[in-house]
């Protein structure tokens, strides 16, 4: 839920899931260009500092995800590290990221509205909003 959350606040025309887990070369989501430069990279949740770094240099732009119980410990130790690299983070808060879980149907239709740093999401078993931080953007 989350990665489709997180499509949603970058959607784009070339914007694409990617193999996720199954593929650790690969972002969870990526742009590409027509003539196959990667534009923007995206990982959900909490990358090593290495992976953003070898990300930073093979993508224009890179955007981080974090999302569950151990963002704010991951975002501590690592920053540092962080403002080093050519990227950008954000945090979900765990709580609304519950909510947002909680409306998963396996055969689902959602409405999404973005209005600043928020998402309302809506779907046929309720409404949840979620709202991210920008901790370096």
């Amino acid at each position: 839920m989350v990665r489709i959350l997180v499509f949603c606040i970058n959607a784009h025309e070339n914007l694409e899931f990617t193999k996720g887990l199954s593929a650790v070369d690969e972002p969870d989501i990526w742009a590409r260009s027509l003539d196959d430069q990667l534009l923007l990279w995206i990982d959900v949740g909490e990358p090593s500092a290495e992976r953003i770094k070898k990300a930073s240099r093979i993508a224009k732009q890179v955007k981080v995800y974090s999302f569950n119980r151990k963002s704010g410990p991951w975002w501590e130790q690592g920053r540092n590290k962080f403002a080093q690299l050519k990227a950008s983070f954000y945090r979900f808060e765990w709580e609304s990221i519950q909510a947002l879980a909680a409306l998963y149907q396996r055969s689902m239709q959602l409405s999404v509205t973005i209005t600043g740093n928020s998402a309302y999401i809506a779907t046929g078993l309720g409404e949840c909003e979620v709202a991210w931080v920008p901790l370096r953007a």
